[in-house]
């Protein structure tokens, strides 16, 4: 029979680990992401090269978010902790 001792420690190393498994799919997530975003840019500019520094203007724009969004939910993470 379990003690609720036990049950209590398996709880709190099951939600230790569904925590580690949120910090690594907000860190891959964006990191897709960021990686379609700047080989579709490459595409881009490869077909079209005159217009190269819009469309990088517009890639940087977009990590830029990217970026700021990742952060913003690591410090959520952390604050609501």
């Amino acid at each position: 029979m379990v003690h609720l001792s036990m049950l209590s420690a398996l709880i709190a190393a099951v939600s230790g680990s569904l925590n580690l498994v949120g910090y690594g799919l907000g860190a891959i997530g964006p990191g897709i992401g960021i990686g379609i975003m700047v080989g579709k840019t490459v595409e881009a500019m490869a077909r079209q090269p005159e217009s190269a520094a819009q469309v990088r203007a517009t890639m940087f724009i977009g990590i830029a978010f990217t970026d700021i969004l990742t952060l913003i939910g690591f410090v959520l993470a952390f604050i609501l902790k």
